[in-house]
């Protein structure tokens, strides 16, 4: 899934096992999405605020909330399309 948002809710890290950003975004038909990009193979995105419009490139998992997207980064086991998301000019993968 290929689109643009903007960021309207930003969670702590999750630490758990593998370590994510979390975020949610909204999309221009009004669907909100949680963004789940791994920050132990993805670089973090370090100035990330409420109203910053984003970019991104991931695998949609859909739920009941309006949906996920994952692998927002690169597959180091190439299993995977290789995700980004693009935040102020700055590629993240």
């Amino acid at each position: 899934m290929k689109a643009f948002g903007i960021v309207n809710k930003i969670f702590p890290d999750d630490n758990k096992g593998s370590r994510h950003q979390k975020f949610t975004v909204m999309l221009k038909n009004k669907q909100t999405v949680l963004i789940v990009h791994n920050i132990d193979i993805g670089k973090k995105i370090p100035d990330l605020h409420i109203g910053d419009k984003i970019e991104f490139n991931g695998e949609y998992q859909w739920n009941s909330a309006g949906g996920m997207v994952h692998w927002t980064h690169h597959d180091p086991h190439g299993r995977h399309k290789d995700g980004w998301i693009r935040h102020k000019g700055q590629l993240y993968q």
